[in-house]
């Protein structure tokens, strides 16, 4: 009479091993990395507050479609396309493409070569910039305009160099003139 030999495939038990050990440290490191919201996240700052003030307009009309009408007019003639619009949510989207060579940087890039050293200047730019608007006010007389601009860059090598919001009160200005006074044409239907 002949007993059956049993087998222990090694491979199967070497690799059932290892993958428990990658799921338990799996797990360890998700749990282990887990932490908690800080008390003040969502605390206004003064900072935030006056970027929230420099992106702000507040306008005395509860023609909000005319409004948005205005934006996207004011968007175009600074280059930007309209990527998206929902007038029943009061947003507007909009982007260009433009070149983001820097002379300093070509420079410094150039005398970098010399000295055998590669390095990536930045190539092109997509700036964005988002619209929202709401009434306000008591019976919504009014209507609050916020606009945010941003850029994100890439660099020669395909790479983004730079993703930032764009904080410099000039360009604000230029779109809140340039916005008050078509509003101010519409309403005179000129």
């Amino acid at each position: 009479m002949t007993t059956p030999i049993m087998h222990h495939d090694s491979n199967e038990e070497t690799t059932m091993k290892k993958s428990i050990s990658l799921l338990l440290l799996v797990v360890l490191t998700v749990t282990g990395c887990q932490s908690t919201i800080p008390k003040d996240a969502l605390v206004m700052t003064s900072e935030s507050l006056a970027t929230r003030q420099l992106q702000t307009r507040k306008y005395a009309t509860t023609q909000e479609g005319d409004i948005l009408s205005a934006v996207a007019g004011v968007l175009q003639d600074m280059g930007f396309n309209l990527s998206e619009s929902e007038s029943g949510l009061g947003v507007i989207v909009a982007s260009k493409k433009r070149s983001a060579v820097d002379a300093g940087q070509q420079a410094a890039a150039v005398f970098a070569a010399l000295l055998g050293v590669v390095t990536y200047t930045d190539k092109e730019q997509i700036m964005r910039a988002s619209v929202v608007t709401r009434p306000y006010g008591e019976e919504n007389r009014y209507t609050s305009v916020r606009v945010t601009f941003q850029r994100v860059v890439w660099n020669t090598a395909g790479q983004i160099s730079r993703s930032e919001a764009l904080e410099d009160p000039e360009i604000y200005q230029g779109f809140f003139d340039k916005l008050s006074k078509s509003i101010f044409l519409e309403a005179q239907n000129i």
